[in-house]
């Protein structure tokens, strides 16, 4: 009986976990009800904290500069990193791949020298 018990309780809790992962997130425009949602160990007072840091200092430029939010800490980033957005739905991608290098453009008479080869 109280192996079935402690199976049941297992199988509601691994049913449960998903309800508290985090929800991606733009900490740039959000407000801070919706941070408090979003984010797993982010409460309400640490949401306001994080907009009344972004209204003083100017947005995000990366998910770690929250560290300087007081009252988040590594734990909580890592547990988040992947739900913070800075902009768009696809910025969190673009803010981790690296920069790609800028050609140079090729003057007119380069360009036609190497069409003639």
């Amino acid at each position: 009986m109280l192996k079935k018990l402690a199976a049941i309780a297992g199988l509601t809790l691994s049913l449960a976990l998903p309800a508290f992962a985090a929800t991606p997130v733009n900490i740039n425009t959000a407000d801070a009800e919706t941070i408090a949602k979003s984010l797993d160990g982010i409460g309400l007072a640490k949401a306001k904290a994080i907009v009344a840091f972004r209204d003083e200092h100017g947005p995000f430029k990366s998910a770690d500069e929250l560290s300087q939010v007081k009252g988040i800490g590594s734990a909580t980033l890592e547990r988040n990193h992947d739900a913070i957005l800075l902009s768009g739905d696809g910025a969190k991608a673009a803010a981790d791949a690296p920069a790609k290098p800028k050609h140079a453009k090729k003057s007119k008479a380069a360009s036609d020298a190497a069409a003639q080869d």
